[in-house]
């Protein structure tokens, strides 16, 4: 009687839920208010109905974000145990101490799903924006650990209005110089529309734009020693192509964020975008979208070679979170195959190789073909991922390209004249230090 009781623990065990230790657990996190993450939003009652953990959601604007995670992540006992962060965050985040390593849940048998397959997370994502301590600080290598996982992720992509292009018998293009044609072309051919749509907002708008066409011209914004390359080579070919996309493009471009940068195109007031793979799931809303069935997209176009972005939010768990082992199981619940799939029917753009190679998804969202090939060339070092990266490119970088685009100053002479100001930061963070 006292073994066959004794097998009926042992078979109870064995089929226990990896969740009942934590059921009743109240979770609190830090989501932006974007349309990725507020599709996410939507399949949390499910991972709540699964496991009977339950889940607060503290949602703000995401350029707010940083400052509310630094305080909360700070303090000896935040409020948040999960936290969705921007790709340049990572490095200070970990640099200050305030994420939790991810290998220790990893390596628990207890926790880790066998079925997770992290080897199916997109690599490039999983480098640029989880990866902290390798090359450079912030990109993989032999001292690099991950702390957080890809979640609402991007990369750059071309697209165009497929009706436009066949009207005039254009061909995509697949190099920069066609590219800047068919700017001029649209202008003189479509009256009341531009070229190409861009972000060209002062501060980081206009900075991202730039690197959108940086790195395909071979740019580099420091070299390996941290001396500034801004201000020569290829970055000034890609303030040169930024100046042409302003002249042959929509009305406003030195104003457009990325909302009013892609209403432009979404409104059939330009005919060519080249930035984040956001847009499908827009282009297809009724709402928004006046060229739903007229979009087409392509490899993000060669300059002397290709180069595309890697870019977006991961999740990670704050250092000092009390319910560490909580948030990791829904930070792998969030960023499974079977969530991917669940979150990429809403409209988002996956995070996992699986959901984006899957047939039948192909079928349903078609421009899954021309993201895959972009993320052929996608570039874990497409910007420098340091600490000091917000407050150079918002207090510099970026209003220096947008002295440029607007031709208040020369590209070069506008770049030149934040090298020094830039390399005082550099300093002060004690890059210089080693330099003999």
């Amino acid at each position: 009687m006292a073994l066959l009781a004794l097998l009926l623990f042992a078979a109870g065990s064995a089929q226990a839920s990896p969740y009942d230790k934590y059921k009743g657990t109240t979770l609190v996190i830090n989501f932006p208010n974007i349309a990725y993450y507020n599709y996410a939003v939507q399949v949390i009652p499910e991972f709540t109905k699964e496991t009977g953990i339950k889940v607060e959601i503290d949602k703000l604007e995401y350029m707010k974000m940083r400052d509310k995670q630094l305080l909360e992540m700070s303090k000896p006992k935040g409020d948040y145990d999960l936290i969705s962060y921007v790709i340049m965050w990572k490095t200070e985040y970990v640099s200050k101490g305030l994420l939790t390593p991810l290998a220790p849940f990893f390596t628990n048998a207890a926790l880790a799903d066998p079925g997770y397959d992290a080897a199916d997370l997109v690599p490039a994502y999983v480098q640029a924006i989880g990866t902290v301590g390798g090359r450079k600080g912030y990109l993989p290598g032999p001292t690099a650990s991950v702390y957080g996982v890809p979640f609402g992720t991007e990369t750059s992509m071309f697209a165009y209005r497929k009706d436009i292009f066949d009207k005039h018998g254009w061909k995509v293009p697949k190099t920069y110089d066609e590219m800047l044609k068919l700017c001029k072309l649209v202008k003189e051919k479509e009256p009341g529309m531009g070229g190409m749509t861009m972000r060209g907002e002062a501060g980081h708008q206009v900075q991202h734009a730039w690197f959108n066409h940086l790195t395909p011209y071979g740019g580099e914004v420091f070299d390996d020693k941290w001396e500034p390359l801004f201000h020569k080579g290829g970055s000034i070919q890609a303030i040169k192509a930024m100046i042409e996309i302003v002249k042959t493009g929509p009305p406003g471009i030195p104003t457009f964020a990325y909302g009013s940068m892609t209403d432009a195109f979404l409104l059939g007031k330009a005919a060519m975008y080249l930035d984040n793979t956001a847009l499908p799931g827009q282009v297809r809303d009724p709402n928004k979208s006046k060229v739903i069935g007229k979009v087409g997209y392509a490899l993000h176009p060669k300059g002397v070679k290709y180069s595309t972005e890697t870019g977006g939010f991961g999740i990670a768990i704050p250092a000092n979170s009390q319910k560490k082992e909580a948030a990791f199981l829904l930070l792998q619940w969030l960023t499974s195959k079977a969530t991917d799939r669940k979150i990429t029917k809403f409209g988002a753009m996956p995070n996992r190789l699986s959901t984006l190679k899957d047939p039948g998804m192909q079928k349903d969202y078609p421009e899954f073909a021309a993201v895959l090939e972009n993320l052929k060339y996608a570039n874990p070092d497409w910007r420098p991922l340091i600490p000091e990266w917000p407050e150079i490119s918002m207090s510099h970088i970026g209003i220096a390209l947008h002295e440029a685009i607007t031709e208040k100053k020369t590209p070069e002479k506008a770049m030149a004249d934040v090298i020094e100001p830039v390399k005082k930061i550099m300093e002060r963070g004690g890059y210089y230090t080693w330099k003999k």
